[in-house]
């Protein structure tokens, strides 16, 4: 089986990122950082600079590369954390936003680095998709008045 996993291309804020996800997110860590080598005098990167950093969030694998500046993050894609109480969801934001994470709307913040998340509970994921379609509805209309998701306000809004 191919392995997996989530790759991501920044400017030159690899190892810097990696650093702040896996202070973010328990059971992470940073498992390895490999440096340009010396390309010659017409490369656009400094010989001996991080080029790569691998890393794993709550046991999952990701790599980070410095690629230069002609790489930008769009909310095209986004990394979704399921939390399963609000208390989670609160840490996380309350992390994302002390970092100068940008608050968007309906649970997506963007990150200090451009990288787009969606800090949601379980509870959300489980009304929206719920098979009863005026559940679902009125738990869509609440999440779209909510920035940080409420999960107590999902509750109320769907009566149950």
């Amino acid at each position: 089986m191919p392995q997996i996993s989530t790759f991501l291309t920044f400017n030159d804020q690899a190892e810097a990122a990696a650093r702040f996800y896996t202070s973010v997110f328990p059971n992470s860590s940073i498992t390895r950082i490999s440096r340009y080598p010396d390309l010659g005098p017409q490369s656009p990167f400094k010989t001996a600079s991080v080029m790569t950093v691998e890393f794993t969030l709550d046991g999952r694998p990701f790599t980070a590369l410095n690629g230069g500046p002609q790489f930008a993050f769009s909310q095209g894609i986004s990394i979704a954390v399921i939390c399963d109480t609000q208390a989670q969801v609160d840490e996380y934001w309350g992390k994302f936003v002390a970092a100068g994470g940008t608050p968007v709307a309906c649970g997506w913040i963007t990150d200090h680095f451009g990288v787009s998340w969606q800090i949601d509970p379980k509870v959300l994921i489980d009304m929206v998709s719920h098979p009863d379609g005026e559940t679902a509805a009125k738990a869509m209309r609440a999440m779209m008045t909510m920035v940080k998701i409420d999960s107590e306000g999902l509750i109320r809004a769907v009566g149950k």
